[in-house]
């Protein structure tokens, strides 16, 4: 016998009870379920150690093949492999081999070096490439935190190099006030073109992934405008885009001596920001209304949490780290100007830092040391002859295999988690489910 609900419409009545849909919403004193960017956010950043660590691996080994397919001696024995198939393997063995060896000697420790310095500056030199990296995928994952895509690391990069120089290049005054309110300067830079964005989005409803992208565009056609204008940003007596040299008594003292000059005190400030961005996180009760605006916004607000204003805090605090990052730029101890290009792709690759991180701080700290090593290790690839775009393409694998686990699952054959097995179950059951049954007293 056929149950119906009251108020049902003609396409459910005379259904089963079992076979109606789920009511959810205010009428059944349930939250509405997070949008869809939530959800895809929350399951991206479950992913275990494990399944970063196969990637990485997966990434490498798709790395090896195209040294090897791009050596020219692996090519030369391919064209007579039937004939002595054992010198093809060989070439292909010393090619990848000789490759990866490079990159360890360039971005970890080099043997090859003439005293213990020389053999650990590999190492420092990767903290010097990890220092804006981290910083800036420290502000892309606290967005993914809070559901937010931030794209627009780079345009606060921009804004935050720009208003540093703009306010604080042209003063004359002590290392020990100088330096820090250039930094003060370009976080503040930073955190005013990212809370712009929480800005418009909680006033406005603005996607934030279209207000970052375009906020981008107006950085940079911005601050490169500045720096062809004389007067505001451009060094005095040139036609060149460029600004001047940041002054001595703003840079970033070297960390470990002169005998170290890829690695300065911006490092140390950044495992600083690391601490404060986890205990914000993890420990303060802000961190707690932003990981439940992460989870599921419309909960979050019927539980009284303004998510508005958390969209505000977040982009502020995202905005402010990629403004620490472009300080890392510019106040290194070896930069002579900046030109619109000074965030180097770093506003880009934080996303990936922080998607390989799984948006935690010490998991994008230590995915920024891998990516800055990866690109002190690709000059002495390239100095073998190795293309260096070979490792951009190991830094993009090793996203797409992040954000696929079930292509990794697949490809080294692991069990399935249990949310893509009830996944399964639900889309069984759906194939089994009947089609609506007509009412009894409908001529059929």
């Amino acid at each position: 016998m056929s149950s119906t609900t009251p108020g049902a419409d003609d396409a459910t009545r005379g259904l089963p009870a079992e076979q109606l849909p789920e009511v959810r919403g205010p009428l059944t004193g349930e939250p509405a379920p997070p949008p869809r960017s939530n959800v895809f956010i929350k399951e991206l950043l479950r992913g275990s150690a494990v399944t970063t660590l196969l990637a990485i691996v997966l990434a490498m080994i798709v790395g090896g093949i195209l040294i090897a397919f791009t050596d020219e001696d692996v090519q030369e024995a391919a064209g007579y492999f039937f004939a002595r198939p054992g010198d093809t393997l060989a070439a292909i063995w010393s090619a990848v081999y000789g490759g990866y060896e490079a990159l360890f000697r360039g971005a970890v420790f080099n043997p090859r070096g003439a005293d213990f310095a020389a053999q650990i500056r590999p190492l420092t030199n990767s903290l010097g490439f990890a220092a804006p990296l981290i910083a800036a995928g420290l502000g892309v994952a606290l967005a993914f935190r809070v559901g937010l895509f931030n794209i627009g690391a780079r345009g606060q990069m921009l804004i935050g190099a720009a208003l540093a120089a703009l306010v604080t290049f042209q003063l004359d005054l002590p290392m020990w006030i100088h330096l820090p309110l250039t930094l003060l300067a370009g976080i503040v830079g930073g955190a005013l073109w990212g809370g712009l964005v929480g800005l418009l989005k909680a006033r406005t409803g603005a996607h934030e992934v279209i207000l970052t992208i375009m906020l981008n565009y107006v950085a940079f056609y911005l601050v490169t405008w500045m720096i062809r204008t004389p007067g505001l940003l451009q060094k005095p007596g040139t036609n060149q885009p460029i600004t001047s040299a940041t002054p001595e008594t703003a840079r970033f003292p070297e960390l470990l001596g002169a005998a170290f000059p890829g690695l300065d005190w911006g490092f140390v400030v950044v495992v600083l920001a690391t601490l404060v961005v986890w205990w914000v996180i993890e420990r303060s009760s802000l961190g707690l209304r932003m990981r439940a605006v992460g989870d599921n916004p419309h909960a979050a607000r019927a539980n009284g949490i303004s998510v508005e204003r958390v969209y505000i805090y977040a982009m502020l605090f995202a905005g402010g780290l990629a403004g620490l990052a472009a300080m890392n730029q510019i106040q290194g101890s070896v930069t002579t100007g900046f030109s619109g290009s000074i965030d180097a792709g770093i506003g880009f690759d934080a996303i990936t830092v922080a998607l390989l991180g799984r948006s935690r701080a010490w998991g994008t700290f230590a995915a920024g040391i891998l990516f800055g090593a990866l690109k002190a290790g690709s000059f002495s690839m390239q100095a073998q002859g190795i293309p260096v775009d070979i490792v951009l393409v190991v830094q993009s694998l090793i996203v797409l295999f992040i954000a696929a686990p079930p292509l990794l699952r697949t490809i080294f054959f692991l069990p399935k988690t249990d949310a893509e097995k009830a996944a399964k179950t639900r889309s069984k059951a759906a194939k089994r489910r009947p089609g609506p049954v007509a009412d009894k007293g409908v001529a059929a």
